[in-house]
C-alpha cells in the first residue's frame, strides 16, 4: 500500500514571533497568516517490511535502518526519526513498523515559509492516514509541534504547524500551557484576487537558520529587553489591525501595517535583517513597492512586497536583477490531507482493463 500526504506552506503576514515562548506564555501571542499553493509532500510505502528507509528527494539524503521501535536522533534526518519514534511510541503500542518514507518540499529549508514544520505535518498526516488514527486538526498540529520543538529540540513557534494543518487565511491566538485558538477568516473572493494581484513573492536565494534568530529573540524576551518587548507588543497589535484591513479589502492599509510591522520586527533581534535584505527592500520600494517584509524569522529566505498592480512589472524587473527569483503563487484553501493507493487493486484493475481491450480487439 502507498500512502501520500501533502501540507501547504504559509506566508507570515503579521504578528510573527509572538507565537514563540516565553512571550506567548506571558503576554499571549497573535498571528495572521495564509497558506499558498506550495507544499511539503510525504509518501510512505508499506511494502518494505524488514527495513526503515528515509529518503529526501530535495535534499538528496538517504538512510536505512534495521527495524526497531526507536531511532537515535543524531542530527541526520531527525525530523523523520522524530515522527517515526512518536508514532510508534504513542500510537502503535511500541510495535515497530517497516516502511520506506520519501519526502520533498516545494521550498528549501530556511526559506521563511515554514517548510520544516510543514514537512512534519505532512509526515504525521501520512501516518494518520495509514494507521487510521483518530486525530483532528488541532491534535495533528500539536503533535507536529511537540515532535519538532520538544522531541527533536528545534527552536521555533507554533504558527507553522497550525497553518499547514488548517490551511487558508487564519488569525491565530497563542497562550500558555500550549493553548492555541485558530480563527479561520472568511475572505471575499474579490479581496483575495486583489491581494494576490498586489503581492510579489521573492526568494532571496539565501537560506538561514531560523532557530538561531528565534533563540536571540527568546533571550531578549526572557531578559526583559524593553526594546524587544515593546516591539513584540506592536507586532501582536499589527495582526489585529491587519485582520481588519483584509476583511474590509483595504489593501493600502494592509501595506501600511506590513511596512510598520517590518520596522518593529527588526527590533526583536539583530540578525533578522542584513545588508543584502536591506538592499533588496530599498530597491523594491524605489521601483514602486508600497511596503515589504521578510516572511518568517528573518535573515533570508522569502520576502513579500505589496505593490499597486499597475506597478507590479517594474518591481518584478527590479527584483530580477538580484541573485534570486520571483515566485508566482496563489492562496490555497485547504490544509493538510492524505490518501491511500492500494497497489494490488490497481494492478488487478489494470489486468482487467487489458483483458477487456484484448477481447474487444479480437
Amino acid at each position: 500500500m502507498i500512502i501520500r500526504a501533502k501540507a501547504p506552506l504559509r506566508l507570515g503576514l503579521a504578528g510573527g514571533g509572538t507565537d514563540v515562548s516565553p512571550y506567548s506564555d506571558e503576554y499571549g501571542g497573535a498571528i495572521l497568516n495564509v497558506t499558498i499553493d506550495m507544499y511539503a509532500y510525504c509518501t510512505i510505502d508499506t511494502g518494505c517490511e524488514d527495513k526503515i528507509i528515509f529518503e529526501t528527494k530535495d535534499r538528496k539524503e538517504f538512510n536505512s535502518f534495521e527495524i526497531k521501535d526507536c531511532l537515535q536522533l543524531d542530527g541526520n534526518l531527525d525530523l523523520h526519526k522524530g515522527v517515526y519514534n512518536r508514532i510508534i511510541k504513542d500510537y502503535n503500542g511500541g510495535i515497530p513498523l517497516g516502511l520506506k518514507m520519501i519526502t520533498y518540499s516545494d521550498a528549501p529549508a530556511g526559506s521563511g515559509l515554514g517548510s520544516s514544520s510543514t514537512l512534519v505535518v505532512a509526515m504525521v498526516k501520512a501516518f494518520v492516514e495509514w494507521l487510521n488514527l483518530p486525530l483532528g486538526e488541532y491534535e495533528i498540529a500539536m503533535l507536529a509541534y511537540e515532535i519538532e520543538r520538544e522531541d527533536v529540540g528545534l527552536s521555533g513557534g507554533k504558527q507553522d504547524q497550525y497553518a499547514a494543518t488548517f490551511g487558508g487565511f487564519n488569525y491565530m491566538e497563542f497562550y500558555n500551557d500550549k493553548k492555541v485558538i485558530v480563527n479561520p477568516l472568511r475572505i471575499k473572493n474579490w479581496i483575495k484576487d486583489e491581494l494576490e494581484s498586489s503581492m510579489v513573492l521573492f526568494y532571496t536565494g539565501a537560506s538561514r537558520s531560523s532557530a538561531a534568530i528565534i533563540d536571540e529573540q527568546k533571550k531578549n524576551t526572557t531578559t526583559k529587553i524593553e526594546k524587544t518587548i515593546d516591539a513584540m507588543h506592536e507586532l501582536k497589535k499589527s495582526s489585529v489591525e491587519m485582520k481588519e484591513a483584509i476583511l474590509k479589502g483595504d489593501v493600502n492599509e494592509f501595506a501600511n501595517i506590513l511596512g510598520r510591522s517590518w520596522i518593529e520586527k527588526k527590533k526583536t533581534a539583530k540578525s533578522i535583517s542584513n545588508p543584502m535584505i536591506e538592499n533588496i527592500y530599498d530597491s523594491a520600494i524605489n521601483a514602486g513597492a508600497l511596503a515589504g517584509k521578510v516572511s518568517g524569522a528573518g535573515g533570508g529566505g522569502f520576502m513579500i512586497f505589496v505593490v499597486d498592480p499597475v506597478n507590479k512589472l517594474e518591481v518584478v524587473e527590479t527584483l530580477n536583477d538580484f541573485d534570486g527569483r520571483v515566485m508566482n503563487f496563489h492562496f490555497s484553501e485547504g490544509g493538510c490531507h492524505g490518501w491511500k493507493i492500494f497497489k494490488n487493486e490497481n494492478v488487478k484493475k489494470a489486468e482487467i482493463n487489458n483483458n477487456l481491450i484484448r477481447s474487444y480487439n479480437n
